[in-house]
């Protein structure tokens, strides 16, 4: 929800529970993973029954709805790829999303789903599933688009005020297009970034195209650019997001696997992540193989 940069990297990121309650929730999954056999990490989850999602608590990725029940793109695929491992249970753990690789590695859960992008830096770090969802990035901007601003190299000629998230992937995009970095502004979220832009703090906020479509649907005053790829050194990003694992589980990363390529390969996948406002054009046939290069 998500990006380029390092362990702390991503776009996004509204944290759930309080620094304590994290805190809380980590040892104590850290502590129950003491007790329980070590090995093989698929069986020892059968044997659980249960397994611990860490994500980062951010709509359409992982979140709590107003009901207060977890929900979003990636707790409701594992809860459906999971139980056909033979776990029943998925026990979503809410953190800061730049300590989702940390808290993995550390057993405070058994596999982080946070629309996390692939990239060569976290691959040196966990495994990943093939991603589920492929992503371009997009513009918030103030209706009609005064400035005409479609691309980072939009943004440079215009000089505008540019905005994105805290560890979002678009910081890098705007600096290899040439905006200093020293000058762009970083909010918390796409919802700061709408308000920045409505209040006329910033000409624009960069985002996932889909959390760019889905965050002005009730604004007056703003709307989402087209979809466009990044262009860093020459070629265009396209970006994908999977499940990551730690490096030793690689027989519940491959378990995983088969069963998301039967679901793409059967459209069940589209239909799961549909309602969270994925369109088709974000289905893709990337590899993990492919984004961690």
């Amino acid at each position: 929800m998500a990006r380029t940069r390092l362990t702390g990297s991503i776009r996004r990121r509204t944290v759930l529970l309080g620094t304590a309650a994290a805190g809380a929730l980590g040892a104590a999954g850290a502590a129950g993973c003491s007790r329980v056999p070590s090995g093989d990490a698929l069986a020892r989850l059968k044997s659980q029954r249960t397994v611990r999602l860490g994500i980062a608590g951010e709509v359409p990725y992982g979140y709590v709805d107003d009901q207060g029940e977890f929900t979003g793109e990636a707790p409701e695929l594992a809860r459906v790829i999971f139980k056909r491992l033979g776990i029943d249970s998925v026990q979503p753990v809410a953190t800061d999303f730049a300590s989702l690789i940390p808290g993995l590695n550390s057993q405070q859960f058994d596999v982080v789903s946070a629309g996390m992008y692939i990239n060569k830096e976290r691959c040196e770090q966990v495994i990943f599933a093939d991603p589920e969802y492929q992503m371009l990035d997009s513009f918030i901007v103030r209706k009609g688009n005064p400035k005409n601003l479609h691309t980072y190299e939009d943004v440079v000629k215009a000089k505008a005020n540019f905005a994105t998230g805290t560890g979002y992937a678009e910081i890098d995009y705007a600096v290899a297009a040439g905006y200093p970095e020293k000058d762009i502004v970083i909010l918390q979220d796409q919802v700061a970034g709408l308000n920045a832009v409505e209040s006329g703090r910033v000409d624009v906020f960069a985002g996932t195209a889909l959390t760019a479509r889905e965050v002005v649907k009730k604004s007056r005053k703003a709307e989402a650019t087209e979809p466009f790829a990044a262009v860093v050194d020459g070629e265009k990003k396209i970006d994908g997001g999977g499940f990551a694992f730690r490096p030793t589980d690689t027989e519940l990363r491959d378990a995983f696997n088969v069963e998301i390529h039967k679901m793409k390969k059967s459209g069940e996948l589209f239909r799961i992540l549909r309602p969270f406002g994925f369109t088709k054009n974000e289905m893709t046939a990337l590899t993990a193989e492919e984004l961690c290069r």
